[in-house]
């Protein structure tokens, strides 16, 4: 009996689109061992603090939690026009942060994009608007 297959989004990163003002977004594979493997396709993952750095011409993401432990520092795979684009833009002041991560199908990809940190009468005002979708007010 074959299982059936859930949303494509294995997690989604709530306090990247609350604590930044999110730009372009970018799809990326990523570097895996197994037991990473394994742990992404048992929802085993959280992307809460973590946050993207370019080094070497490489993109790298940090603290990525999986499981009960902090994994690896794990390499991006993304084209070197790709990286280009996010190097001025972290030139420019913004940051990059993961904001999904999508395992449905048979490849593991990262959505990241470029960030513009809030200030915190932004955050205010995010929480503002959204009582008032809901109809709290």
């Amino acid at each position: 009996m074959k299982k059936k297959k859930s949303s494509d989004s294995v997690t989604v990163n709530r306090r990247a689109r609350f604590d930044y003002a999110l730009g372009d977004e970018l799809t990326c594979g990523m570097s895996l061992t197994g037991l990473e493997v394994r742990s992404i396709r048992d929802h085993h993952v959280q992307l809460k603090g973590s946050f993207v750095t370019i080094r070497n011409n490489e993109l790298w993401l940090n603290n990525l939690t999986l499981g009960a432990e902090t994994a690896r520092n794990i390499r991006l795979l993304a084209t070197k026009k790709q990286i280009r684009t996010l190097m001025r833009a972290k030139q420019d002041g913004y940051t990059i942060v993961p904001t999904k991560l999508l395992g449905g199908s048979r490849y593991i990809k990262l959505v990241i994009a470029t960030a513009k940190g809030k200030k915190k009468y932004d955050k205010r005002q995010t929480i503002k608007d959204r009582d008032i979708s809901r109809g709290k007010y």
